[in-house]
């Protein structure tokens, strides 16, 4: 499996989410997939979002995929060298390639994304 980090959580749709940092991205696996990332856009900074919600699209040379919020919070930072950068997602997902930083409304949804182990076998389940 591929960069899977223990302190981080995941949804279904391959986003990760570091709680001590609010920092959230997509996955190693989905940029395996996606293929070289050429462009990202995000929602603005200070939105409330609602977990599941769309937040932008990350365009790759194969296709275009939604981003979806990991969690229910407010947007309180973004990324803003993948604008001149989108590779950083490709080079480093979990580093300098993450997204937005969401401001949690309540650490109560952290309980329904799947920790690392759940996480690899979900990978697993879908090559």
């Amino acid at each position: 499996m591929t960069n899977v980090t223990d302190k981080l959580k995941y949804t279904k749709s391959h986003e990760w989410f570091d709680a001590d940092t609010g920092r959230m991205g997509i996955t190693a696996f989905a940029v395996e997939h996606l293929g070289d990332v050429v462009e990202v856009e995000i929602t603005e900074m200070g939105n409330t979002v609602s977990a599941g919600d769309e937040i932008g699209t990350i365009e790759s040379v194969k296709t275009a995929s939604a981003i979806y919020s990991p969690i229910s919070g407010e947007i309180t930072a973004i990324n803003e060298e993948l604008e001149d950068s989108p590779e950083l997602v490709n080079d480093s997902p979990y580093n300098e390639g993450w997204l937005i930083v969401i401001k949690p409304s309540s650490t109560d949804e952290l309980n329904s994304l799947m920790d690392n182990e759940k996480y690899q076998q979900h990978c697993s389940e879908e090559e």
